[in-house]
């Protein structure tokens, strides 16, 4: 890594940034979708800035580690919660997106369930990129689960280098999904005691 980077939790105040990075990790294309027909990519991002301000969000800042530069610039994010709470989570989502952009999602499919830890949101800043950021998050939210239960993801097909990535750490395959129109793998890290 050439930049010296501290891994720490998430504030409020970051939320229009990290807004974007969630948006980055989602890709362009997924976030038109949602936001599709009548509204714009800034209006998504306006919805999705509220839903990283908010204390109960799939999204929220209380969910988010943040990798900062030693200058303060945020690098990076990885946004992940326990599976078990991701319909109570989504409710904020699928009610923004109703009086924001007039579209109901509540029937979108589950990415996650109970029994596993899920990383929603995992992006390094353009500028960034290529200097471990991703990994080092990556390894904070396994560190912070401690092994008690596994750490989950998705990742597109069309992304093999991402899936390198994931297979580096220690992610497998589990199985395939669809989200937002791709398709997805389903991959866990799981810590085997002895």
């Amino acid at each position: 890594m050439n930049y010296e980077l501290s891994i720490q939790p998430a504030t409020r105040g970051q939320a229009p940034e990290i807004a974007s990075l969630i948006m980055l990790a989602m890709n362009h294309d997924c976030c038109r979708n949602f936001a599709a027909p009548n509204h714009t990519l800034d209006d998504f991002h306006r919805m999705m800035t509220l839903l990283v301000e908010m204390d109960e969000s799939l999204y929220s800042y209380r969910n988010t580690l943040v990798a900062v530069t030693r200058k303060g610039a945020l690098a990076g994010i990885c946004t992940a919660y326990d599976g078990k709470d991701f319909l109570r989570l989504r409710a904020s989502f699928v009610e923004a997106a109703q009086q924001h952009l007039g579209r109901d999602f509540s029937n979108a499919p589950v990415e996650t369930t109970s029994g596993e830890y899920y990383i929603d949101s995992l992006a390094v800043k353009p500028e960034y990129q290529g200097q471990g950021i991703a990994s080092a998050l990556l390894r904070a939210v396994i560190e912070r689960v401690g092994g008690r239960q596994p750490v989950a993801l998705l990742v597109d097909q069309g992304n093999p280098m991402a899936e390198k990535l994931y297979e580096r750490i220690g992610f497998r395959t589990i199985g395939d999904t669809t989200w937002g129109g791709h398709a997805m793998h389903h991959m866990q890290f799981t810590i085997h005691n002895s």
